[in-house]
This record gives structure tokens, sequence and C-alpha cells, in this order.
């Protein structure tokens, strides 16, 4: 692998952008912002976290010219048959709010007891070296937890006040970022496939 592999995520989450930069600059990669070589959001009309994450692959790929890597995440909730799933970061309508998907996420719950509200949060990454790769590298992973009824915690993203981790005693929200990058689903996929890379990589 070069010094330095510049990387092109295509998101335009800040969250996501800062949680991916931590991870995997000490191993040598640039990672960019799909916005800094101007790509657009693209639509998601996969029916998967895959689906959905290749679209954005594909598409950061072609535009930039360089390797891609793109995710597609979100929350899978037991007692709401897998809601708001793929689409998680719109849950809540357009524009899309973090504020506006935790409020519908809560209504959707409102009559729902504790311990009958078990979740998961759901990563999918997806590297292609060029857009026509025929072998992307896809690793998914998911992290367990509970909803709560009221939010938890200043720190995080996305439905990380309400999500509660049974075994560190706090939300996500209440995590400090190491603690996170370590246990979550999107860090335990980043570092599947960190090891996928370097195997590609020789």
């Amino acid at each position: 692998m070069a010094a330095v592999d510049t990387l092109v995520l295509a998101s335009g989450n800040a969250g996501k952008l800062r949680e991916f930069k931590q991870l995997l600059s000490p191993l040598g990669f640039d990672v960019r912002p799909q916005a800094d070589f101007g790509v657009n959001e693209v639509e998601e009309t996969g029916l998967t976290f895959v689906e959905n994450a290749l679209l954005k692959a594909r598409e950061a790929s072609l535009i930039s010219g360089l390797p891609a890597l793109a995710d597609d995440s979100g929350l899978e909730v037991d007692a709401l048959h897998g809601a708001p799933g793929i689409y998680s970061a719109r849950y809540g309508g357009e524009p899309k709010s973090d504020e506006k998907n935790n409020q519908m996420l809560l209504e959707a719950l409102s009559g729902c007891a504790e311990g009958q509200r078990s979740g998961r949060y759901w990563c999918v990454l997806v590297y292609l070296r060029h857009p026509k790769d025929p072998v992307p590298i896809i690793v998914q992973r998911s992290w367990e937890g509970e909803i709560l009824a009221h939010p938890r915690g200043n720190e995080g993203f996305g439905y990380d006040p309400l999500f509660w981790l049974p075994d560190q005693g706090m939300s996500v929200a209440e995590l400090p970022s190491e603690s996170k990058n370590r246990l979550s689903h999107r860090g335990r996929a980043l570092q599947g496939l960190v090891e996928l890379l370097q195997v590609a990589h020789g």
C-alpha cells in the first residue's frame, strides 16, 4: 500500500467523515469527502444497505476517478419490524434532521414497554477500486442495544442519544469517541475493511 492513499468518502455527513478520518488516517489513508470532487448525493433507490452503499461508492469513484468508500447504515428496531432500516436518515421526513428522526422513533415506540425495545445499528461498507470494480469489498457489522424513552448524552449523532448499551450502562451519545470507534458497528466494520484491504494490497 502506498504511504498515503486518497480515498473518497461517498457521504456528506460530517459526523461520519470525522469517524472515518479518525480510524483510517493512522493507516495511511487520506479520506476526502465527495464534495471535494463535485460529487452530489445519489438517490438511494436500493432496497438493502448493500445496494445503497454500492450506488454511492460507484458514483463517487466515477466522478472522482479515485477509489471510493461508501457506507450505508441505519437502525433496525424489532418492535417496528425492522424500521426505520434503510430509511433511518430520512425517517422523520425532509429536510433530514436527527431531531425529527429521533422524535419520530419515540412516537413510533410510545406504546412499547421497556424490555421490548431491542434493536441494532447496522453498518455496511463498500470499497471500490474503480467504478466498474467486479469484486467490491463488502463488510457488514451490527451493534446490539435498546431504544430509550428519553434521549441521553451529547456526543455522537443520529440516533445515538436514544441507543442504550446495556453492557456499557450508558447511551452511545454518552460514550467517549475512542470507545465508540472501538465498539460501534461502523468502527468494527472499518476494522474488518482495513484487514481485507491489507490482504488485497499484499
